[in-house]
C-alpha cells in the first residue's frame, strides 16, 4: 500500500472536480455521496498504509514516493513525491479522519443552504491542500500545500460573502496569512541559498536533513526564525494571531476543520518536520517556546469575558496551538504532535457541538441568550461535556496525558523552564475556567432562550450527531495512546514519533524554587524523579479543578456576581472584553498607516510625479504642434514667401563666412 500513497491527496482532488465542475447537474444527493465519500477514501488508504508502515521496523519507517519531475533548471531539480513516515501518516490520519466526520456533518449542517455545492468544492478542495503540505517530501511541494491551505480558508471563511462581516474576515485571514507566509518563503530562500554554497541545491526534505548539519548556528538561527514566521500566521500565534477569531464568520464546520484540525495546525507541524534544523538553533527555539507560553495565557485571559460561543473556541485554539509551539520549542516534539492529535479531537467535537447548538436555536451565537439546554438536546450536551473535560485536563481523558506531557517537558527538559511550566500551568487552569464558563451558561442554569425559539428547540439529526459520539469517543479513548510511563504506560505515540522527530532533550534539575530544587537533587534517579512527575501532574490537575470551582460559583451558584464583579472593575473589564484593542492598535498602527503611506504616494508620488511628466510632455508636445500648425497655413504664397526667405537666409549664411 506504500506505493499508492499518491491515492491519499487524489481522491479529495476528484471529489473536488466532481462536485466543483458538475454538482449542480447532479444534484445535492450525489453531491451529499461524492465530498464525505471522497474524504473518507482517503482516510481509508491512511489507515492501510498506516498499518502497513507499523509492521517494518523502526528504523525502516521512510518510504518515498516519486510521482514525476516538476522543475529541472541546471543543477536543482525538484519533484511532485510524497513521503510517508511516522509523522506524515499520523497528520494524514488526523487530516482525513476528523475531515471525514465533519464532511458528514456537514451534509446536514449545510442543507438548506443555497451554495452547498459550492461549499464542498471548497472543502474537497482544502483537504486535498492540506495532504499536499502533511505529506510532501520537499519544502516547495509543502510550500504549494501552505499556500492552497491559505486560500481555500479565505473561500471557506468568507463563504457568506453577501455579508460584510464575511467577506472582511476572509480578506483579513488572506492579508495576515501573507504576511507569515512573506517570512516563510525567505526562510525556505536562505536554506536554498546556504546549501546551495556547499554544493547542494535541492529542498527535498531527505536532503536538506542529512546535510544541514553543514550550516553554522547564525544561518540556522535565522532560517528557523523565519520559518518560525510563517508559523504564526498559519498558527495564529503572537502577533499574528487576529485572523482567528474573526474567522469564525464562516459555517461552523469550517470553522471545526480548519481552526481546529487541519490548517492551524500546520505550523506545528512545520516546525516538527523541521527539528532537525530547529535543534541546530537554541535561540529560535526559545523564542518558539516563549512565544507560544505567551500566546498559551493571553489569549485565554480574552477568552474570560466572550459571549460568542464559536469566539471562545476560537481563543481556546489559539491557546492550545501555544501550547502546542511550547512542546516544540523546548525539543518536546512528539508531545506537540500528541497534543496536536487530541485537540483535533476534542476541539473539532467542541465546534461541531456548538454548531448543533446553533442548530437547536436558529443560529444564536449569545450563550447569554442561552441556559438549561441540558435535558433538550441531551446528546449535544453529553458529547460537548465529554469535550470540555478533556480541554480541561481533567484525569482520564485524551487532554490530560497530552497537556500533561507539555507541562512536564516545559518544567523538566534541557530547553525547559520552571516559568514556562508555571505560565502553562495557570493558562491550563484559565481554560478550564472559561470553557466551563461556556458549558454552565449554555447548557445549566434557568433558561435565557428567547420565547420565539424555545418553543422550536430540538436535538440535531443523526447525521450530525453520529459524529458528534464518535468525536466523543476519540476524546476520552485518544489519550491512551501516549500514557506516560510514570502512569505505568508505554507512551507508543512518543516511540512512534522518535524516529523522525527524536524524544527530545534529557530532563534537568532547575534551580527556579528552592523546594523542588531540593525535591530533585535528593533523588538517586528516576524514583524521586517519578514522584515528582506524579506532584506536578497533581498540582496541574487541581489548578483545572480550581477553575472549573470558579466558574461553578461564579455562574451556577452566583449568577449576579459576574455582572457586579464587571460594574466594580469596569476598566479592567472593558479592556479584556474588547481583547485588549489590539484589533485597534493594529488598525493604527499598520491598516491606517499603510493605507495613508499608499494615499501619499498615489497624491504626491503618482499624480504630482509620474501623472505630471506624462501630461507635462504631453501638454509640451501640444504647444509645439500648436506652434508648428500656424507654419502649415495652407496658402501658396506663405509658403513662396519662406522659400525666398530660406534662400536669403542660406546666401547671408554663405556671405558672412567669406569673411571669415
Amino acid at each position: 500500500m506504500l506505493e499508492y500513497v499518491w491515492l491519499i491527496p487524489l481522491f479529495p482532488f476528484i471529489g473536488f472536480l466532481i462536485n466543483g465542475l458538475l454538482g449542480k447537474r447532479l444534484g445535492k444527493s450525489v453531491v451529499s455521496v461524492v465530498g464525505p465519500s471522497a474524504i473518507g477514501l482517503s482516510f481509508l488508504t491512511s489507515i492501510l498504509i498506516f498499518f502497513e508502515l507499523i509492521q517494518r521496523p523502526p528504523g525502516e519507517r521512510l518510504f518515498e514516493k516519486v510521482l514525476f519531475d516538476w522543475v529541472v533548471s541546471g543543477s536543482f531539480q525538484t519533484v511532485i513525491g510524497y513521503q510517508i513516515d511516522p509523522l506524515s501518516i499520523l497528520m494524514a490520519l488526523v487530516v482525513t479522519g476528523v475531515s471525514f466526520f465533519i464532511h458528514i456533518y456537514s451534509v446536514g449542517y449545510m442543507h438548506d443552504d443555497p451554495g452547498y455545492t459550492r461549499y464542498f468544492t471548497y472543502l474537497n478542495l482544502f483537504v486535498f491542500m492540506m495532504l499536499n503540505l502533511v505529506l510532501a517530501n520537499n519544502f516547495l511541494l509543502m510550500f504549494v500545500g501552505w499556500e492552497g491551505v491559505g486560500l481555500c480558508s479565505y473561500l471557506l471563511i468568507g463563504f457568506w460573502y453577501e455579508k460584510d462581516s464575511a467577506s472582511n474576515a476572509g480578506k483579513k485571514a488572506f492579508v495576515v496569512n501573507r504576511v507569515g507566509d512573506f517570512g516563510f518563503i525567505l526562510g525556505m530562500f536562505l536554506l536554498f541559498t546556504s546549501l546551495g554554497q556547499h554544493g547542494i541545491w535541492t529542498l527535498d526534505f531527505t536532503e536538506v536533513f542529512a546535510n544541514v548539519g553543514k550550516l553554522d548556528t547564525a544561518t540556522a538561527t535565522a532560517i528557523a526564525l523565519l520559518l518560525f514566521v510563517g508559523a504564526c500566521g498559519k498558527s495564529a500565534q503572537i502577533p499574528l494571531y487576529v485572523w482567528l477569531p474573526d474567522a469564525m464568520e464562516g459555517p461552523t464546520p469550517v470553522s471545526s476543520l480548519i481552526h481546529a484540525a487541519t490548517m492551524v495546525t500546520a505550523g506545528v507541524y512545520m516546525v516538527a518536520r523541521c527539528s532537525i534544523l530547529y535543534n541546530m538553533a537554541p535561540i529560535a527555539m526559545a523564542v518558539v517556546a516563549i512565544v507560544g507560553c505567551a500566546t498559551a495565557i493571553f489569549t485565554a485571559s480574552i477568552g474570560f469575558c466572550q459571549y460568542d460561543i464559536k469566539k471562545i473556541l476560537a481563543y481556546s485554539t489559539i491557546s492550545q496551538l501555544g501550547y502546542m509551539f511550547l512542546a516544540v520549542g523546548v525539543g518536546a516534539y512528539a508531545a506537540g504532535i500528541f497534543h496536536l492529535m487530541t485537540h483535533a479531537f476534542f476541539k473539532g467535537l467542541l465546534f461541531l457541538g456548538a454548531g448543533s447548538v446553533m442548530h437547536a436555536l436558529s443560529g444564536e451565537l449569545d450563550i447569554r441568550k442561552m441556559g438549561a439546554l441540558r435535558k433538550k438536546i441531551p446528546i449535544t450536551f453529553v458529547t460537548f461535556f465529554i469535550a470540555t473535560l478533556a480541554i480541561a485536563g481533567i484525569p482520564g481523558l485524551s487532554g490530560f496525558f497530552s497537556k500533561d506531557e507539555i507541562l512536564w517537558m516545559a518544567f523538566s527538559s534541557q530547553r525547559g523552564h520552571f516559568l514556562l511550566w508555571l505560565v502553562a500551568a495557570v493558562a491550563a487552569g484559565m481554560t478550564a475556567f472559561y470553557m466551563f464558563r461556556a458549558l454552565f451558561m449554555a447548557f445549566f442554569g434557568e433558561s435565557r432562550v428567547d420565547h420565539h425559539v424555545a418553543h422550536h428547540i430540538h436535538e440535531s439529526p443523526k447525521i450530525m450527531t453520529i459524529p458528534l459520539m464518535v468525536l466523543a469517543f476519540l476524546s476520552i479513548v485518544g489519550g491512551y495512546v501516549g500514557v506516560p510511563h510514570v502512569l505505568g504506560g508505554a507512551n507508543h505515540i512518543h516511540e512512534f514519533l522518535a524516529p523522525v522527530v527524536g524524544n527530545g532533550p534529557p530532563v534537568k534539575a532547575h534551580a527556579s524554587i528552592s523546594l523542588i530544587q531540593e525535591a530533585w537533587a535528593a533523588g538517586a534517579g528516576g524514583e524521586h524523579s517519578a514522584t515528582l512527575e506524579l506532584l506536578l501532574m497533581a498540582v496541574s490537575v487541581v489548578i483545572a479543578l480550581i477553575g472549573i470551582g470558579i466558574a461553578y460559583f461564579l455562574y451556577l451558584k452566583n449568577p449576579a456576581l459576574p455582572k457586579m464583579l464587571a460594574q466594580r472593575w469596569r476598566g479592567l473589564y472593558q479592556l479584556v472584553s474588547n481583547k485588549y484593542y489590539v484589533d485597534e492598535l493594529y488598525q493604527v498602527l499598520f491598516v491606517n498607516s499603510l493605507k495613508n503611506l499608499g494615499r501619499g504616494l498615489w497624491k504626491g508620488f503618482d499624480d504630482l510625479v509620474i501623472d505630471g511628466t506624462v501630461n507635462g510632455i504631453a501638454y509640451l508636445i501640444g504647444w509645439l504642434s500648436g506652434v508648428m500648425r500656424k507654419v502649415q497655413t495652407g496658402l501658396v504664397q506663405n509658403y513662396a514667401f519662406s522659400m525666398v526667405l530660406g534662400g536669403l537666409i542660406l546666401v547671408i549664411y554663405y556671405i558672412v563666412r567669406g569673411f571669415f
